[in-house]
This record gives structure tokens, C-alpha cells and sequence, in this order.
């Protein structure tokens, strides 16, 4: 007697993967928007822990509000411009040498296609796969979008979405900002100055390690312990160096 029931993971007609993947978010293009927004989470990171550090610095050095004001607004402007740069160069670079690599691999497959097909035959056998059904996927790829499955299998390319630079540098300068903005308003409390813009970074420091941690998959609390201590003693270095240069007179 034979079940009419399927086995888990049977494939159906014209769906070699059983019908359970087929309608499964693109993994690398998920993974690229975690990286921007974990990117976003850092710079954030990085705007709350240097402006703090400079206004805490200057407000160790003096008791001023216009002095430490413009410190905080100094170094807001500053890091933003200079993590905009440096994005939009590292980007650039990336997305020039991406472009490289897809003239080189398209020149490639014009000149030696044979080279080229059993050279992807040959990695998905690497991966696992039986000789027949690595030339078979091999076959189908090549058939539809030869330069694609190259790109993608050789060298983890997608060209329709290669990264923006000048998205790249928006993003970094306005997450740095945000981050820079919380211990500069801190700075404008009367009431004990130094206290307070630590409290409200330690807050901030605290939800960025939450928030990296969560898109990472990684330890909650080990993330948020290390950067509430780097935070820390960066804030404690540059209160420090403040106390010395008032008390010597340098500032």
C-alpha cells in the first residue's frame, strides 16, 4: 500500500527545493541592510562617545556654557564631516574595485566560456554537490545569467546593488550626528554638567550595545558592558586631561 503523503522536504514539480524556500527573503540582501543599519548603530556609538569626551574634557578645563557649547558643536561638525570622508573614500574604493572585478570576470567569460563553465562546475562540486547536479545547476545558471552566477558563486557580487558611496557618507555624518547631539544637550543643563552629559551617554552607550548586539545575535549584556566601559574611560581620560590643563592654566 503506498501513503499519498509527501516525506518532509519532497520536492514538487518545478520546485527542486521542496516548496520551502521558494518565497525566502534574498540572505545577502538582508545581510547588506543589517550591515548599514549595524554600521548606523556604530557611528551613533562613535558620535556619543568622542563629543562627550571633548565636552566633558572642556568642561573639566571650564565652568563656561558658551566654551563647552562650542566644543560640543566643534566636534559634532568635525566628526560628522570627517566619518562622512571617510565613508565615501572607503566606498568608493570598494564600489571601483566591485567594478573591476565584473569587467574582468565579464571580459572573461566573452574570451574562455568553457574555462569559465567548468571553473563554476568545479565550486559547486567544492561545495558538496555530485558531479551531475553541479553541472546541471552549473547549465541552468549559465543559461540564464552567466555573468550573474559567476559574480555571485566566484566572488559574492551582486552588481545590481553595489553600495552607494554618497549614501554611505549621508548616513554615517547623520549617525554620528545623533549620537554627538545627546551629550551636547546634556552640556546645556545648569545643574551639575559633567554628571549629566555622563548619565545620558551612559543611556545612549547602553541602547547602541543593545541594538548591535540584537543584530548581530550576539550576547546582550557583554555587548552592552563593553561599550558602557569604553565609553567610560574615554570620558574619564578626557576629564582628566581637562582637570590638568585648568589647573595648569595651558587651556
Amino acid at each position: 500500500m503506498t501513503s499519498s503523503a509527501e516525506p518532509p522536504g519532497a520536492a514538487r514539480a518545478g520546485d527542486p527545493l521542496g516548496g520551502r524556500h521558494g518565497f525566502e527573503p534574498h540572505h545577502a540582501a538582508i545581510g547588506d541592510r543589517l550591515n548599514w543599519l549595524r554600521a548606523g548603530v556604530l557611528g551613533a556609538n562613535d558620535g556619543l562617545v568622542s563629543t562627550a569626551g571633548l565636552v566633558i574634557g572642556v568642561a573639566a578645563a571650564s565652568a563656561g556654557r558658551g566654551a563647552i557649547l562650542t566644543a560640543g558643536i566643534a566636534g559634532l561638525t568635525a566628526g560628522a564631516v570627517s566619518m562622512a570622508l571617510g565613508e565615501y573614500v572607503s566606498v568608493s574604493t570598494q564600489r571601483d574595485t566591485e567594478r573591476a572585478l565584473i569587467a574582468k570576470e565579464s571580459r572573461e567569460l566573452d574570451e574562455q566560456p568553457d574555462d569559465e563553465f567548468h571553473e563554476l562546475v568545479a565550486i559547486y562540486r567544492e561545495k558538496g554537490l555530485s558531479p551531475d547536479t553541479a553541472r546541471r545547476v552549473a547549465e541552468e545558471l549559465t543559461a540564464s545569467d552567466p555573468l550573474a552566477a559567476h559574480l555571485e558563486v566566484e566572488l559574492g557580487i551582486d552588481r545590481e546593488s553595489l553600495s552607494s558611496p554618497i549614501s554611505a557618507a549621508v548616513s554615517s555624518a547623520i549617525s554620528f550626528s545623533i549620537g554627538a547631539l545627546i551629550p551636547i544637550a546634556a552640556s546645556l543643563i545648569a545643574w551639575n554638567r559633567i554628571l549629566c552629559v555622563l548619565l545620558a551617554v551612559a543611556a545612549g552607550l547602553v541602547v547602541t550595545g543593545f541594538v548591535s548586539a540584537t543584530l548581530g545575535d550576539a550576547d546582550r549584556r557583554k555587548a552592552m558592558t563593553r561599550v558602557l566601559c569604553g565609553g567610560v574611560i574615554a570620558m574619564g581620560i578626557t576629564y582628566g586631561v581637562g582637570r590638568l590643563l585648568g589647573t595648569t592654566g595651558l587651556g
